[in-house]
């Protein structure tokens, strides 16, 4: 494992931090327009981003539609119980210790070199209540208490693809089971045309929970490019008005279906169980340049 600062790659400032993590390479490259800001990469994709002088800024357009699900889930700064499955940088765990003061978190990263990493260079607040643990995603939600969880957060990738086991009815059947009643399950998807991992994860959560809802850019949408797709699903009505307008609001505006018309985009895909679940399908290289 080798660290090197006044490192340059591409027209990354210097002082990046450069380590091999379990996952890969993974880069730390600060924000020119930003002082304290910092771009997490593995291998070259773009994992998070953080600003330490200001935890509540969300730069990626996936993290600031997880933000909105973040500030609906409850009333205006009432503390919640959350779980992240995926830790990157920890970019919205701080996002909701910032806006929600005296929430209780658990992260679950199974990558512990990159745990280290993010722990040293990019610390967190000494008074946030986030623990991090280092463990599988799925095996780290088993340890959660049934009905603990106000917030489920899922955003795990390995080589920029989500792994089998967390595409499943079975898998969801462990969300369900952690979350309390009425609590708010969200995902970060990736897909591309024919967007068949997107509709097929669209089916499993409709199998396990009531209310859905899909935010995502509208050319995602229309199977015209790869992309991002934040799934938001609940035993409760969701804040759909709410979600819409702030989705279209963004600087990147983004749709979300709900209803009929998300179960039309659906097109018949089936579930997903454990025997038949795939990992995600991997970017194509050009998303990344």
């Amino acid at each position: 494992m080798g660290k090197s600062r006044n490192t340059r790659r591409g027209q990354a400032a210097a002082d990046a931090v450069v380590e091999t993590v379990e996952g890969g390479l993974a880069q730390l490259i600060p924000d020119r327009d930003r002082a304290r800001a910092w771009t997490l990469l593995i291998d070259g994709a773009p994992q998070s981003h953080v600003d330490l002088d200001d935890p509540a800024f969300l730069s990626f357009e996936y993290q600031r539609r997880l933000g909105h699900v973040i500030d609906l889930a409850a009333p205006p700064g009432k503390p919640l119980h959350a779980v992240h499955l995926g830790g990157g940088a920890f970019t919205l765990a701080r996002y909701l210790a910032a806006t929600r003061p005296r929430s209780t978190q658990q992260i679950v990263e199974r990558d512990a070199p990159l745990v280290q990493l993010v722990r040293r260079e990019l610390p967190l607040d000494a008074n946030a209540r986030i623990r991090v643990r280092s463990a599988d995603a799925r095996e780290g939600l088993g340890k959660v208490p049934d009905g603990w969880a106000d917030l489920v957060i899922a955003d795990v990738f390995s080589g920029a693809r989500t792994p089998a086991h967390l595409t499943s009815t079975e898998f969801l059947d462990d969300v369900r089971r952690a979350l309390a009643p009425g609590g708010l399950y969200a995902a970060n998807l990736a897909d591309g045309p024919p967007l068949a991992h997107l509709r097929g994860q669209i089916a499993t959560a409709a199998a396990r929970f009531p209310e859905l809802a899909l935010i995502a850019d509208p050319a995602v949408l229309r199977g015209k490019r790869f992309g991002n797709a934040v799934l938001v699903a609940s035993d409760r009505p969701l804040p759909v008005a709410e979600l819409t307008r702030r989705a279209a609001s963004d600087p990147h505006p983004a749709r979300l279906e709900h209803g009929r018309t998300l179960t039309d985009f659906t097109g018949g895909a089936a579930p997903v169980t454990d025997e038949a679940a795939v990992a995600s399908p991997a970017p194509p290289p050009s998303v990344f340049r």
